[in-house]
């Protein structure tokens, strides 16, 4: 479904964000992309949907093609219409517009009529009931989480085949971002919608993906089947908190004494 094929990233022709980045998503699969805060995690998925323009960044080396066909030259509503979308960091949403409005605007770029329209978005939802109990609410006045549910919920009417998730549990308490990852985990299953979630809860992305990709420094350091990444001891001591003699304690500095393999 996605091939990204060792791209380089540069914004305003001297900062080197990635370097050789290469990973894949297969088609109806959710792939997980991890790393800390700054690892290129977001210029990625960027990178994937063409939003770099907007921050003087490009794409200059490598490339990237989705379900077949290069998309390098596409612009992000092209992308959109192929049915690759991403949903950014941060839950944008339009606060002036209703909950339902919201939703709508994932329509602008079909032409298949109003009653499919109006069809997929009861089938919306019936995904995130939350939505339809605050559907004439302005989408200001409601929570992070139903905010986080709109931004997907929208994407998800413009009848994707891929959704690239950035960031979904920032900020959400817990039991919200199990509640977001179950929707994600049923959209994958019942309606084949393949996902690349950008990920700091390495935790809970591993539960959920099939396979990951571990980012530090615009490179891929490490990937593997979600469930080989979690039981990987440099994985478990730098990205989990969990030491070989069980939870690390970060206030001891002999946390940091093993050297990440990767690093040589």
């Amino acid at each position: 479904m996605l091939s990204v094929n060792n791209i380089e990233v540069i914004y305003d022709h001297v900062i080197l964000v990635l370097k050789g980045t290469s990973l894949e998503v297969p088609n109806g699969s959710i792939v997980a992309l991890l790393g800390a805060n700054g690892a290129g995690k977001t210029t990625t998925l960027k990178a994937i949907s063409n939003l770099l323009h907007a921050e003087r960044g490009e794409v200059t080396k490598g490339s990237i093609e989705f379900d077949g066909t290069q998309v390098h030259d596409l612009s992000p509503n092209e992308l959109v219409k192929r049915g690759c979308i991403q949903v950014m960091e941060g839950r944008h949403v339009f606060e002036h517009l209703t909950t339902e409005e919201n939703l709508l605007t994932g329509t602008y770029t079909r032409s298949d009529g109003r009653s499919v329209i109006q069809s997929d978005l009861e089938r919306v939802y019936d995904y995130f009931p939350r939505l339809k109990e605050r559907r004439t609410s302005q989408a200001g006045y409601t929570s992070g989480g139903e905010q986080q549910m709109m931004a997907i919920g929208r994407a998800l009417m413009s009848r994707p085949k891929m959704i690239l998730l950035d960031e979904p549990s920032m900020g959400l308490a817990p039991q919200l971002v199990e509640e977001i990852y179950d929707i994600v985990k049923n959209l994958n299953q019942n309606e084949e919608v393949s996902f690349l979630l950008a990920e700091q809860n390495t935790n809970i992305a591993l539960r959920y993906a099939t396979y990951g990709y571990i980012l530090e420094n615009g490179r891929v350091v490490m990937d593997g089947k979600a469930e080989d990444l979690k039981n990987n001891e440099d994985v478990k001591e730098f990205y989990l908190g969990v030491g070989t003699e069980g939870r690390a304690n970060f206030r001891d500095v002999k946390h940091y004494r093993r050297r990440k393999r990767w690093l040589g």
